[in-house]
């Protein structure tokens, strides 16, 4: 099978690379298997603080599932584990605890736009183009899948994404709220830096209980955890780090977090 999914970490930097050029980085079948371990090594690692998702080279972010595959992995009993291998991809993204941001450029189209939904935060370059396609080729989509890009754009956005399979570009996107800022390409990669860099700078247990919140929002309120919340906010309260962020800023300096 074509492509790999790779992690790598640079001081409180961590990367997961979609690698498939020859394909625009489609996610083969064994990428979306790959896609666990390489979030679990960066979420696991104390030195990585932000994780950034990215296409290889310069050409795409990811343009989708590999459609090359799909007559002989998803038709009759070869799909329900295609199946069970994306939809553990999704849930390891959903589950890492700390921010993630998707540095888009190029097609961000099906699985690829997908994937992005796993990051809280999406930035993209003015080339980026997103679509979902699932319309054009048949395919029924998953409702966890639609309650995802529902929960970012609206019910009304999310089905005429759908409905239309049409493809957007990178300033339609913002309007729908699907990225937070469009950006020169040449640009792009330094500014997402500078945006992670500034987030990994602050308290970890803060941002970890954030994340928390907002998932937990997310939710239908039956299932929701107050319990869980409520201690996420008291263990900040309780750390280092709260006490080093209050001195900090009476001495009037920069705090230095170490996550505890």
């Amino acid at each position: 099978m074509g492509g790999r999914v790779w992690a790598r970490h640079e001081g409180s930097l961590g990367w997961i690379v979609f690698d498939h050029p020859e394909h625009r980085n489609a996610i083969s079948s064994e990428m979306w298997r790959q896609i666990p371990e390489a979030t679990q090594s960066l979420d696991a690692n104390p030195e990585v603080r932000v994780i950034v998702l990215r296409g290889a080279g310069d050409t795409a972010f990811a343009s989708g599932a590999d459609i090359s595959e799909f007559e002989q992995q998803r038709r009759g009993a070869a799909a329900a584990a295609y199946d069970v291998a994306t939809g553990r991809a999704f849930d390891a993204l959903a589950d890492i605890a700390k921010p993630v941001l998707a540095m888009i450029h190029g097609p961000c189209i099906g699985g690829g736009l997908a994937i992005s939904l796993g990051a809280d935060l999406r930035f993209a370059a003015q080339d980026a183009v997103f679509a979902i396609p699932a319309a054009r080729l048949g395919l029924g989509y998953q409702a966890s899948g639609v309650a995802a890009l529902a929960r970012v754009v609206g019910l009304s956005a999310a089905k005429e994404l759908f409905f239309t399979a049409r493809r957007c570009d990178a300033q339609r996107a913002r309007e729908l709220g699907l990225v937070s800022r469009v950006l020169p390409k040449l640009e792009l990669e330094g500014f997402v830096r500078e945006i992670a860099e500034q987030i990994a700078a602050n308290a970890p247990l803060t941002l970890r209980s954030i994340k928390q919140v907002t998932a937990d929002l997310a939710r239908d309120p039956a299932e929701r955890d107050p319990a869980a919340i409520e201690a996420s906010i008291r263990a900040c309260f309780e750390s280092e780090d709260y006490r080093e962020g209050v001195r900090a800023f009476l001495e009037k300096r920069s705090p230095v977090f170490r996550g505890r």
